[in-house]
């Protein structure tokens, strides 16, 4: 599982390698991500915006477009700063289902010159799909993720 984001890791930067534009970064980061984590039905990133969360690149089904900083799993993340891996969403409280087939979600914060731009979120239709392995892995894919963003 480690060596599955070390390699994941290698792919984002050789792929945004010279790439400066953030929205294809992001595209091409979200589908990374859908097409190499088992289990997967959504992954993309929501980008701060008037002291909101509106809806980025993606991959997946329709989702929410707005979502408010403190509300669900996402805006729990961006207020808290810190990763959300929840493997049951249905017993988060205040849990915003976008699709309602999601049963386990992990929310990553992007954070930039201490400064939060947003998250990257994933969700499962399984329960308990993402562990401490995904969260540690994740975590640098997004550290890495930030080397990509201008």
């Amino acid at each position: 599982m480690k060596q599955r984001y070390e390699l994941l890791i290698k792919q984002l930067d050789a792929l945004l390698e010279n790439e400066t534009n953030t929205i294809a970064n992001l595209s091409n980061a979200s589908a990374l991500l859908f097409h190499s984590i088992d289990h997967v039905n959504w992954a993309g990133f929501y980008l701060v915006d008037n002291e909101e969360l509106i809806l980025g690149p993606f991959q997946g089904k329709v989702a929410c477009m707005h979502i408010k900083l403190g509300k669900g799993v996402c805006g729990t993340c961006a207020s808290t700063r810190e990763i959300q891996c929840i493997g049951n969403v249905h017993q988060f409280e205040g849990h915003i289902a976008c699709d309602g087939d999601s049963n386990s979600e992990i929310v990553v914060p992007i954070i930039i010159d201490k400064k939060l731009y947003g998250v990257l979120d994933i969700d499962s239709y399984d329960l308990n799909n993402f562990n401490e392995v995904d969260v540690r892995g994740l975590e640098k894919f997004v550290l890495h993720l930030c080397r990509h963003i201008y």
